[in-house]
């Protein structure tokens, strides 16, 4: 019989609250136990005990943790300003994570988080969604295959909703990047990068403390270059206000022989244009849907949703645990994806382009 895992929940009412949803992926899978979940707001405890029947119920979270014997706790609020301490006490306490994006406010806070839990031989898992994604493994064995060549570039862009620049970033930006270093195969080298607001390079005027716990933020509108290995360059922008109907959220991975197009999402299809001009408009060629069964063939999957991608990398944390390999995305993963939102600051902030890693792990804005 499969082991049962006993699981503690927490969240944060009004400060972030259960995430996207990830307390109720936990009752989804069979050898699971949820026996405790703690928020500090009475009646956000209250209606998550009666959503996720769990047995027991706690206002502080640190005292779950000592009291209740856990293999897995759920960091649950998409809030980013307590990540670190949540994920310091959860290590403390022996427990491995699945955690909302994204993982910590600072490199700083980052290099403590993965040392503490790479010390315990602890898993982490985090929903980046579409790094646990079938479409995301068929994608790259396409890629492989070589079906548009060399991979020359790789462009990504946030919602650019009124979130645009700065913020989309972190919130968005950081799905992005999970889905550019796994198709680049590597960590950057390097970035060269530009914050502006209103059409000027930011100063200290511009900065403030971010939503959502971000920490101090800046910027309506950024562009960043990264250098992989292979000669592969990434891209990404944002830009408040300027997103399309429908959305261009996602990224395009342009090879010598044509383009492949992914957005964020788990299940979600990806398309290939096979081209090598990339313009369909000269040479009349069409895109061709990938999913998870391969190039024009149908999904046959159901469980295509956020709650299937939470189901996913819960499942696919479980299976880290047992088997004793690392997750699909794992701490280090996300120190790399905090590396890459942190170093378009630090370009901005030194004017020039900076190496990877970097060398400041507080928050670049912080130095102005």
């Amino acid at each position: 019989m499969a082991k049962s895992y006993r699981v503690g929940i927490i969240g944060e009412t009004g400060e972030g609250n259960f995430g996207h949803s990830v307390d109720l992926a936990f009752t989804k899978i069979p050898n699971i136990e949820i026996v405790a979940v703690a928020d500090k707001n009475a009646k956000g405890l209250e209606d998550a005990q009666k959503r996720l029947s769990a047995k027991k119920t706690y206002l502080n979270y640190k005292e779950m943790l000592e009291q209740e014997k856990l293999d897995i706790v759920a960091i649950c609020p998409r809030w980013v300003d307590e990540h670190h301490e949540m994920l310091l006490a959860a290590a403390e306490a022996g427990c491995h994570v699945y955690m909302e994006k994204p993982f910590c406010q600072t490199l700083e806070q980052c290099d403590e988080v993965v040392n503490n839990l790479e010390m315990r031989h602890l898993k982490l898992g985090i929903a980046h969604i579409s790094q646990y994604s079938p479409v995301l493994d068929t994608v790259l064995k396409v890629i492989a295959a070589g079906e548009i060549g060399d991979v020359l570039e790789i462009r990504g862009r946030g919602k650019e909703d009124h979130r645009g620049g700065g913020e989309d970033l972190w919130v968005l930006g950081s799905h992005v990047f999970g889905m550019m270093r796994s198709l680049a195969g590597s960590h950057p080298q390097n970035c060269t990068a530009t914050v502006q607001q209103n059409g000027a390079a930011i100063t200290k005027a511009d900065i403030s403390q971010g939503k959502e716990g971000i920490g101090l933020l800046a910027g309506d509108h950024v562009q960043a270059r990264y250098d992989f290995d292979n000669s592969i360059v990434g891209y990404f922008a944002s830009k408040r206000g300027a997103g399309g109907r429908p959305s261009r959220f996602g990224l395009q991975v342009f090879g010598s022989k044509g383009v492949i197009e992914m957005t964020s999402g788990y299940l979600a299809p990806a398309f290939i244009l096979r081209d090598s001009s990339w313009s369909p408009g000269r040479t009349g060629k069409s895109w061709e849907t990938i999913t998870s069964n391969g190039i024009g063939k149908e999904e046959t999957r159901k469980d295509g949703s956020y709650e299937g991608g939470h189901i996913a990398a819960i499942n696919d944390l479980i299976d880290s645990i047992e088997s004793q390999r690392e997750t699909r995305c794992t701490a280090e993963d996300c120190r790399g994806i905090v590396e890459m939102i942190a170093a378009v600051f630090e370009s901005q902030r030194v004017g020039d382009t900076v190496s990877l890693p970097l060398e400041t792990r507080v928050n670049p804005l912080s130095l102005y």
